[in-house]
């Protein structure tokens, strides 16, 4: 089985699989940037994130030299920034410890920020071609229906016996090709919907296939009720400029600039007064929602027309900032929706 799924995989991806992806035989740091911002993120994303960050930190030293600030403002967009401040971090990390050397042992890939089992073995795998099983969310697909293995891949022991599986399917030539393989079989072939089952080249040996259960595998997620959130984005605007604030460092959008956010609108009268600003006009804008992964939130934009131009920064984490520039600086999604269409508006 070990011979015949890995060797079908690696003629399959020399012949049919992605060969054009712009991390394709970089070096370690740029295996590790690609497979940190394509945890939970689609290849089509990540592409220009990709080409950009690297022009702008095309090495260990440019990165780790950077300001967080510089980092998110690259990031922003991408989502789950604790990736953008942990690959900082990492960056750092690397400089003090390995001397700006990508580090090649294991253990010590995994004591750097936000690298886990599988990210470590994808670039251990994919820069130095050592025999390590990956098992991110395409993979876990791949074998949970070529395998036929019930239960959700997140619970604990079905995963590890996926780690199991994955250890043992490993061939002993070609990792490289192999864990590229894999990946692109879980992104273009053995997809969550409309699975392209007629083009799979290890269908003959799928559990899931052969049982007809493809559409039932893997099993979903556990369903739970996720909590609603609300919250107010008080957008001050004075002439072309908005007033943002500097996110607390833990918690949602850590470290990135934002528009004030209140929990009533009672308390927007009390917010304004306190900064000392004069509002001469107020509009309320479509609300709209944004999905966390434990939690939605529920976001009422209200902006407020602010005519006393005499109004500067209390104190430091806050600013005035013109929407071309706040557009290209490190704010969270939602906040970049609301300016594009007070832009376009």
């Amino acid at each position: 089985m070990v011979d015949s799924f890995a060797s079908r995989l690696i003629r399959w991806q020399k012949q049919h699989g992605r060969h054009d992806l712009p991390w394709q035989g970089a070096d370690a740091y740029g295996v590790w940037l690609s497979e940190i911002m394509l945890q939970q993120t689609q290849v089509a994303t990540v592409v220009p994130y990709y080409l950009r960050f690297m022009q702008t930190f095309p090495h260990i030293a440019a990165l780790a030299a950077a300001s967080e600030e510089q980092v998110l403002a690259h990031w922003s967009g991408l989502g789950y920034y604790a990736r953008g401040r942990n690959l900082h971090k990492a960056a750092r990390q690397i400089m003090a410890q390995h001397g700006g050397v990508f580090p090649r042992d294991f253990e010590h890939l995994l004591a750097l920020p936000g690298v886990g089992r599988s990210t470590a073995a994808a670039i251990s795998a994919l820069a130095w071609h050592e025999p390590r099983a990956i098992l991110d969310g395409n993979v876990k697909r791949v074998l949970t229906r070529y395998l036929g293995i019930d239960g959700w891949p997140g619970e604990r022991l079905v995963e590890q016996r996926l780690w199991a599986e994955a250890e043992a399917l490993l061939p002993r030539t070609e990792v490289a090709t192999y864990t590229q393989a894999l990946m692109d079989m879980g992104a273009t072939i053995c997809t969550r919907s409309k699975p392209q089952c007629g083009t799979c080249p290890v269908r003959d040996g799928c559990v899931a296939w052969h049982s007809e259960r493809v559409a039932q595998l893997p099993a979903a997620r556990p369903r739970k009720t996720l909590p609603e959130r609300h919250t107010i984005f008080l957008l001050l605007r004075r002439g072309t400029e908005l007033w943002l604030e500097r996110r607390p460092a833990i918690g949602i959008w850590g470290g990135l600039w934002c528009v004030p956010q209140l929990e009533e609108s009672a308390a927007v009268a009390g917010y304004v007064a306190r900064q000392g600003m004069t509002v001469v006009a107020q509009h309320t804008l479509p609300p709209f929602s944004h999905t966390f992964t434990h939690f939605r939130l529920h976001i009422q934009p209200l902006l407020l027309e602010i005519g006393d131009a005499s109004v500067s920064c209390a104190e430091p984490g806050m600013m005035w900032l013109g929407i071309e520039q706040a557009l290209a600086a490190a704010i969270p999604t939602p906040l970049r929706r609301v300016l594009l269409a007070l832009r376009t508006g």
